[in-house]
Formats: C-alpha cells, sequence, structure tokens
C-alpha cells in the first residue's frame, strides 16, 4: 500500500525512487564487511530472490570498473567467458569418467566367469578379438579366455566345472559388493543410491553440504564400477548424473561467481546434470531436455544453451575414448530395415499400459520397503542387507543365461533385430532352404525350439527383474534405475514382440494382418516392441515423456520410431498418473523429508494468507527487532530463545511498521565478528539498523550499527491474499519466508520452514507465520 512505501521510505532514509530501484542498492553486500555475511547453514534453503539481486550488483559493478582501465576490461571479459570455461571442464571430466566406468565395469563383469591369459586387464570381447583362433560362429570362444574353472582344473565341462563357475560367480559379486557398501559406509555415506532425488532438491534450493563433494565424486566414481559389476539389478545412469553434479561444484569452486552465489551454482549445476544423461546415454540432446523436464527448477535460456555445450562436450570426450570399441556412444545401437504399420500401434499402446501399471506397482513397493527400511532394525544393517540382495541375485540369476550378464547386454540383445549372422538363441528360427534372398531383408519365419527355450528362460528373467530390483533400489550403494526398468520392459516387448510375429507368420489371412503382412514378407521387427517396451517402462517410473522419446531415440537410432514410443511413453504416464501422481524420485523425496515444492503440484485448499499464519490467537508474540532500541543483549537471548531464521525489523514495539528483515545467521556472525574486532560494544550496546545513529545519553556504551545486513525490501503480501497465490510466489520466486501485512501495518510472517510438518505445501514443506 502507499502508506506501506511511504513509511517504509521515512525510515528507511530512502527516496521513494530509491525504493523502486530496489531499495537504494538492495543488500548493501557489496563491500562484505565480514566473512560468511550472506550465506547459508547447512540444511537450509536458499534465497533465490537475494543470490539473483547480489549477482545483478556484481555485475553492474564489473560493468562499470571496466571502463577505468584495459585490465579492468580483460578481467569483466574473463568474467563473462568463466561459465562456458566452467561447462567445458564439466564435459571434459565427466566424459573421461563415464569412459573409464565403461571401460572398468566391461573388465570387472567378465572377471566374475574368467579371466584373459594374454592380458588380465582384457574384457572378454577384447581378449577374442586380439586372438587369431577365434572363428566368426564361434566368435566367443578362444584359446586366451579361460573360465575359472578351464584354469583350475583343466576341464571346461561337466557338473564339476559348473559348479565351480557357480560359486566362483557369487564370490565374486559378494566381493565387489562388500567393498563397494564398506567404501560409502566409511568414506562417503552421500554416495549411497541414484542421487538423482537429491540433486533435484538441491536444485530447488535446499543446501546439503558435502552431498556434491569431493570425497563423494571418487568414492561414488570407484562404488558405482563394483556395484554394477557384482551383478546386482541396478545401472550406472542415474548415478552419472550424481558424479556430473559433483564434478559442476568442484569446478565452481575455482570462480568466486560461482563459489559465493548459491543461485548461479545451481545453473552450473542444472548444465552438469545434462552432461551426465548425455555420457549415460549418449544422448547429449535428451540431457539438455532430460535436465530441462526432470531435474531442474530454475532454467533460464543462458543455462539452456550452457547446457547443449556441457553436453555437446562430455558426447565429444565419450565418443573419443570409445569404451564400446563400435565407434558409437552407445552399447544399444540399432538398425531396423523394416517400417512399422498402423495395426502395430495396438501392441505398442499394451505395452505402454504395462509400463505404467509396472511403474505404480514399483514406486509403491519400493516405497514400502524403504519406509520399513527406515523405521525397523533393518536399516541398522546396510552391510549385511546388500551381502544378503547380492547373494540372492548371484544365486538366482547365473542358472540362467540372461540374468548372468550384465543388464546392459540383456537390453543390447533384447533391442537386436535377427539378421542372417545372429547366433543368439533368441534368433534360432526355422529357415527355408529355398531362400535367397538380401541379407538385411530376411522373411519373417516359424521359431525353432531356441526361440520358445529363450522365451521361457525371459518369462522366468522378467519375474526376476520385477521383484529383485524393488529391493536393490535404496540400498546404501550407487544405485540407478534406468537400466533395471528398461531390461523389464525390453523383457516383455521382445516376448509381445515374438508373439505377434509368429501370428502374423501363422495366420496372415487374418484381416489385421492381411493389408500389410503378405507371406515371405519381413513384417514384424520383435526389437522394436523390446525397444518400445523399454521406454514405456522407463516413462512408468520416472514420468518423462519428451526427454524419454528423445534419449531412446538417441540411443538406439532408431529415427522412423518416434511415432511409436510417443504412444508408449504417453500412455504409460496416462495409466501410472491415474494412480497417483509421484514418480519414483518425487516419492524418495517425499520419504526422506526433503524440503521441496513441486512446480507440478496443484494446490487445492481455499485458504487465505491469515488462516495459515503463526502465531494464532494463543500464541505467543511474534519475534520482532527494533530499529534503532534494541541492545545486543536482547539480540543474542531473541537468538538462543528461538530457532527462526530470520526476524523482522519494525520501528518500535507500538508502531509495528516494517523496515526490513533480517537474517539469523547474518545477525550472529555480525554481533561476534563486532565483540571481537570493535572496541566499546558490549551486552549493553544499542544495535540500531537506520543510517544515523540513534540519539543516547553520553554515558551509553558505543552503539553497532547493523544497516549493512538489512535486506530493506523483504517480500511482503497482505493478509487476505489467497494462499494459492501465496504458494505460487514461493515457488517461482524461490522466496525463503514471505512477511504479511494488514493495512500497512506489519502483522506476522510466512515461513519456508525445513521439515516443518504443516501440511500447507506438501507434506514435508511448512509456512509458517509468526506475530
Amino acid at each position: 500500500s502507499s502508506s506501506m512505501r511511504s513509511s517504509l521510505a521515512g525510515v528507511s532514509g530512502a527516496t521513494p525512487t530509491e525504493e523502486m530501484n530496489g531499495a537504494g542498492n538492495l543488500m548493501d553486500f557489496l563491500d562484505e564487511p565480514f566473512p560468511d555475511v550472506g550465506t547459508y547453514e547447512d540444511f537450509h534453503t536458499i534465497d533465490w530472490l537475494r543470490e539473483k539481486s547480489r549477482d545483478t550488483d556484481r555485475h553492474r559493478k564489473i560493468t562499470s570498473k571496466s571502463k577505468e582501465s584495459i585490465w579492468e576490461l580483460i578481467k569483466s571479459l574473463l568474467d563473462a567467458w568463466s561459465g562456458w570455461v566452467v561447462m567445458l571442464l564439466i564435459g571434459l571430466l565427466s566424459g573421461t569418467l563415464a569412459g573409464v566406468i565403461d571401460l572398468a565395469v566391461d573388465w570387472m563383469t567378465d572377471l566374475k566367469e574368467g579371466v584373459c591369459l594374454s592380458a588380465f586387464w582384457y574384457s572378454h570381447e577384447q581378449c577374442c578379438w586380439t586372438s587369431n583362433e577365434t572363428t566368426f560362429d564361434d566368435r566367443d570362444k578362444c584359446p586366451q579366455w579361460q573360465k575359472w574353472a578351464e584354469l583350475m582344473t583343466g576341464h571346461a565341462e561337466g557338473a564339476g566345472a559348473y559348479v565351480l563357475n557357480y560359486f566362483l560367480y557369487i564370490l565374486w559379486a559378494l566381493l565387489f559388493s562388500f567393498l563397494a557398501v564398506s567404501l560409502v559406509r566409511v568414506f562417503a555415506p552421500y554416495a549411497c543410491g541414484s542421487g538423482i532425488p537429491e540433486i533435484k532438491t538441491i536444485l530447488s534450493g535446499f543446501i546439503i553440504r558435502g552431498y556434491l563433494g569431493k570425497w563423494t565424486l571418487l568414492i561414488k566414481t570407484v562404488t558405482l564400477v563394483l556395484a554394477v559389476s557384482s551383478g546386482l539389478s541396478l545401472g550406472k545412469e542415474g548415478p552419472l548424473v550424481h558424479v556430473a553434479c559433483c564434478c559442476g561444484n568442484l569446478f565452481c569452486s575455482l570462480f568466486s561467481k560461482y563459489s559465493k552465489n548459491e543461485g548461479k551454482r545451481r545453473e552450473v549445476l542444472s548444465a552438469a546434470a545434462a552432461a551426465g544423461v548425455s555420457v549415460a546415454f549418449g544422448a547429449p540432446i535428451g540431457g539438455v531436455l532430460f535436465s530441462l523436464e526432470e531435474v531442474s527448477y530454475y532454467f533460464p535460456l543462458k543455462t539452456l544453451w550452457r547446457s547443449f555445450f556441457a553436453a555437446l562436450v562430455a558426447a565429444f570426450t565419450l565418443r573419443s575414448i570409445n569404451p564400446f570399441g563400435n565407434s558409437r556412444l552407445v552399447l544399444f545401437y540399432v538398425e531396423y530395415h523394416t517400417p512399422w504399420y498402423m495395426a502395430e500401434l495396438v501392441p505398442f499402446i499394451l505395452l505402454g499400459v504395462f509400463g505404467g501399471l509396472w511403474g505404480t506397482l514399483f514406486i509403491r513397493a519400493n516405497i514400502a520397503w524403504c519406509r520399513r527400511r527406515k523405521t525397523t532394525q533393518l536399516g541398522k544393517y546396510p552391510v549385511l542387507e546388500v551381502i544378503a540382495v547380492t547373494g540372492i541375485t548371484a544365486v538366482l540369476a547365473y542358472p540362467n543365461p540372461y540374468t548372468r550378464r550384465s543388464t546392459s547386454e540383456l537390453i543390447s540383445e533384447l533391442f537386436n533385430d535377427c539378421g542372417a549372422l545372429e547366433s543368439s538363441q533368441l534368433c534360432d528360427y526355422i529357415n527355408n532352404p529355398n531362400m535367397s534372398r538380401p541379407v538385411d531383408d530376411i522373411p519373417d519365419r516359424p521359431a525353432g525350439p531356441g526361440v520358445y527355450t529363450a522365451l521361457w528362460q525371459l518369462a522366468l528373467a522378467l519375474i526376476f527383474k520385477i521383484v529383485i530390483t524393488i529391493f536393490t533400489f535404496g540400498m546404501k550403494i550407487p544405485s540407478g534405475l534406468f537400466i533395471p526398468s528398461m531390461a523389464v520392459g525390453a523383457i516383455a516387448g521382445r516376448i509381445v514382440g515374438i508373439a505377434v510375429e509368429q501370428m502374423a507368420y501363422h495366420h496372415h489371412d487374418w484381416i489385421i494382418f492381411k493389408n500389410w503382412c503378405r507371406p515371405g514378407a519381413d513384417c514384424v521387427t520383435p526389437g522394436l516392441y523390446a525397444m518400445v517396451g523399454a521406454a514405456a517402462c522407463l516413462g512408468g517410473v520416472t514420468r518423462m515423456t519428451v526427454s524419454l522419446v528423445v534419449i531412446m531415440f538417441e540411443l538406439t537410432g532408431g529415427l522412423e520410431y518416434i511415432v511409436p514410443l510417443m504412444a508408449a511413453a504417453v500412455t504409460s504416464k496416462w495409466v501410472a498418473d491415474a494412480f497417483g501422481k509421484e514418480g519414483i524420485y518425487e516419492s524418495h523425496i517425499q520419504l526422506n523429508g526433503y524440503p521441496y515444492l513441486d512446480v507440478r503440484d496443484e494446490f487445492t485448499h481455499r485458504t487465505l494468507a491469515t488462516d495459515v499464519m503463526r502465531p494464532r490467537r494463543n500464541d505467543p508474540p511474534l519475534a520482532v527487532l527494533t530499529q534503532d532500541s534494541t541492545t545486543v543483549e536482547d539480540v543474542e537471548t531473541l537468538i538462543k530463545d528461538t530457532d527462526y531464521n530470520g526476524f523482522p525489523v519494525v520501528v518500535s514495539r507500538e508502531s509495528e511498521r516494517l523496515i526490513g528483515f533480517v537474517q539469523r545467521r547474518d545477525l550472529t556472525l555480525a554481533i561476534k565478528n563486532a565483540r571481537q574486532k570493535q572496541d566499546g560494544v558490549v551486552s549493553s550496546s544499542v544495535v540500531y539498523f537506520t543510517e544515523d545513529a540513534p540519539q543516547l545519553p553520553a554515558s551509553n556504551p558505543q552503539p553497532l550499527k547493523l544497516r549493512r545486513i538489512l535486506n530493506l525490501s523483504p517480500f511482503t503480501v497482505t493478509d487476505h491474499t489467497p494462499m494459492e497465490t501465496v504458494v505460487d510466489i514461493f515457488r517461482k520466486l524461490g522466496l525463503r519466508q514471505c512477511l504479511v501485512t494488514r493495512s500497512g501495518g506489519f502483522t506476522l510472517m510466512i515461513r519456508h520452514i525445513v521439515g516443518s510438518e504443516t501440511p500447507i505445501l506438501s507434506k514435508h514443506t511448512g509456512i509458517v507465520a509468526m506475530k
């Protein structure tokens, strides 16, 4: 109101024009009088408005200085370029780490089964590449690669060799997982899990110190290799986003522009998340869209360009390392030669429904299990839990060839189209001896015994993956969810694909097949169904749509299959949303009690700001400071007796007209600093927030001026503002607190606080008002 503005202007000594320009240099923070002012405590929320205004002031200062000399001009150019330099460094480091992780996982996964005699650091595939005795039909067999039983006993076949290989497979798996969980527990407890729920929370403005630290980066990289190699049902894609964000945080500390401004730091972390997905899937554009759609809270256009650049550099670095040896960024590259037909949309949509149902089942079961882990004795024994799950996984996985291999290889085989040169069981079709056709266009054929065996094994693998993933995700080791979800969908999709293919072959005279499937034609591609199923299941669990489809076609190179992928992704989202709006990451955020205001949530309560304010009628009065009559002792007592994050400053107790707002941390630091460095400041010294010192008797000790730490333009609303507007303001401006006024006078305050149980904004994020 106008009375409010004039009273504010009158008290603070700022003219109304200055008011409008940001309260006469909004913060007065630039010439920082003491270190750490304007920083935040651990597990607190940042004030986006304050961070933005500080950066604007910093930028204005650099621009005005750059006109003074050549040196200042060079400094301003370096400052402008620092953002791109950080992106370049993030791309290089995350691409290198991803390449190293890929190579190490490849080698250690094969180590569970055998060893290369010519060079023990070669994986199975690399070992047989270098061999001269390898034939095309037996490309997996070469004398240089020996399984453990053959190496120890000299017998490659037989029951004894099988049992010994089985035993050593389990032993290696247990060793890898034990090492992973021990390293996480001892050195970096934050390195466990996927990391995406926490990164979403951090990007929304929450502070978790150490979550993106150097130790976390180092331990997460090492333990990720161990965890994936142990054969557990988890992927490396989610944790790679965490690793890339750790790289981003590491390089932020090199530039004061980012290290001293939490808002700017989060822009860099958004771009780092894009680089993480770029190297995880070899999908640079998918990475940018993933960051935009799934993890970022504040994503200005400038961040979009920088994310694009970081993702490009990261993908380029990974490509130059070439970890898969196929000159591709991805393991699952496929090339299908047949188009898809309209009638096939029906099975694609059914796969979408399956994906949505699996997503719902997984989220509910996994959250229930994680809640049980939190509330019972189970949570006290993380090492035992990891070892038990690894043991069960290894014992059940080894007998089935589809679960024994790494999940990435399994998905790769399921996506593959059966060419004339494929030796997989899935391609054991009965060939027509009279067939003479081009190699890449093999007509539909009846399934042979190998295909039926494969179908049984895949059905068992599907049940195994569905169950074991529920218990694996959320353990105290790095665990991603993308690959296991895709595996479930790919298995289901391949089974459906083979069923449709055989129906089309045996019943090509049915009306649905008549128009597009003539005898002797290659109508149905089972690998395409696997790809669509993988997208559907991943969409059901994470609720991604646009970024998911882009990641899938970048991942596989299947550009003409965008429509089937879109149909499956949208269907799976609709079906999953019918049972609950939250994806797996939002559910984990709620379970852990992080303060996260989801932009997509709808606020349904019809209340006003006055209905949720603290204090209520019977509560003690609001804790406030006066502009020139509070003593140092009063301030210290107030800080000791309350746990509020900040205090409104008013003209006097009688006239509660608002001057500004001061943060608790800044107050504490200012008083501590003044006691150490300023002579004459004692407990009875008066603290004043005005420009000029108050008129005090000569006998009084020296007063303490704290105007520097006062925010002269705190965000205010009136008491009749609807709550949905207040919630919107919190979301869109990223406020930390909001003051409420009534007819120009200051009455109460709404605060965004951590861990409050007030069920206003969400289950774990409250807004509190105090009088």
